[in-house]
């Protein structure tokens, strides 16, 4: 019964929204040029480079060395393997959904447990700070970036670091579970995870073999974020048909639906009328960035609710750091 209602629903979802878009033709070419011109204009750019490189990397096994120096200052942090320091390293400064794709690859080449890896994916896959500093911030009016790179990426860290000694506090991670306990001897029984990590040493990818492999995978990749944005900037049309024109507290409330189906397209139409609104939809990222986070993910075993739950929990951080500095702070919040 529930199959059937389910089944039911979306037919009826999707033969509406065929129906807009030929009700509405300009304004679906226009959303789906916008969705395009956004993928080709900024992901492209900012994220191709990125995944070829990374995917490069991971396949000549070049993650541990690349991070080794900032081992010192992780590893206390976040008790964490080498690979998760470059999962976290990439998460943070190149920007979503690299992070997501950058776990789930470690996770498939045996790299991360499954467990680490939930757990970074749970505050790593975050809005890139390029992205940020000049996309977001410029258009929300904001000169000061100090506190708002603080409340994008700070919270997320302390957030990873309190995860990290809580929920995770018995985690172990990959190296430690590949290392023999201090005085026992060798032996020749070997875990699943020791036989996997051996056959990949055996088997490291050629430079050039590497190469073609990451952009065919890279290319994949940003070919599905850009179908993915052309979708939900189109589902824009739904909250237009029904909300053509309404405001709340002199708020568009389309603009807003906007942000949180597609979030750059949301911010280019919200302006610099409700900065504060916007950053604390940033966090949670929008429902494309969830849906393309599962188009990185869907091939392991990483749960899409968990990081779902854990967007909405950082939202919450958020949204009280915000509402701290305007309580104590009002007349410079903002600026």
């Amino acid at each position: 019964m529930k199959k059937k209602l389910k089944t039911f629903l979306l037919t009826i979802f999707f033969f509406f929204l065929t129906l807009l878009l030929l009700v509405f033709p300009t304004e679906s070419l226009s959303y789906s040029f916008i969705g395009l011109q956004l993928w080709f204009n900024r992901m492209i750019p900012t994220l191709l480079p990125f995944m070829i490189l990374t995917g490069i990397m991971i396949r000549l096994n070049l993650t541990e060395s690349f991070v080794r120096a900032l081992s010192p200052v992780l590893k206390p942090l976040l008790s964490i393997s080498l690979n998760g320091i470059y999962a976290l390293v990439i998460g943070f400064l190149c920007g979503f959904p690299m992070g997501a794709k950058v776990i789930a690859d470690l996770l498939s080449r045996g790299k991360l447990s499954q467990k680490e890896a939930q757990f970074l994916l749970s505050f790593c896959n975050n809005i890139g700070p390029i992205y940020f500093m000049s996309f977001a911030l410029p258009v929300l009016g904001l000169q000061k970036k100090a506190p708002y790179l603080f409340g994008m990426y700070g919270l997320p860290l302390l957030y990873g670091i309190i995860l990290r000694h809580t929920l995770y506090k018995n985690m172990t991670p990959v190296e430690e579970r590949r290392r023999p306990p201090s005085g026992s001897r060798q032996t020749s029984f070997k875990t699943p995870l020791m036989v996997l990590s051996a056959a990949e040493s055996k088997q490291t990818d050629t430079l050039l073999d590497a190469l073609d492999d990451s952009i065919m995978s890279s290319l994949y990749g940003i070919s599905k974020l850009g179908g993915y944005m052309v979708l939900f900037n189109l589902l824009n049309l739904i909250p237009q048909f029904f909300l053509y024109n309404k405001y709340l507290y002199g708020i568009h409330i389309c603009a807003l639906l906007n942000c949180l189906l597609e979030i750059t397209s949301g911010i280019s139409r919200m302006g610099n009328c409700a900065p504060l609104v916007v950053l604390l939809l940033l966090p949670f990222g929008g429902f494309s960035c969830i849906a393309q986070t599962y188009s990185m993910i869907k091939d392991t075993a990483l749960s899409l609710k968990s990081y779902v739950l854990h967007k909405l929990a950082l939202s919450a951080v958020t949204a009280l750091y915000y509402g701290i500095w305007l309580l104590f702070s009002p007349s410079t919040f903002l600026l």
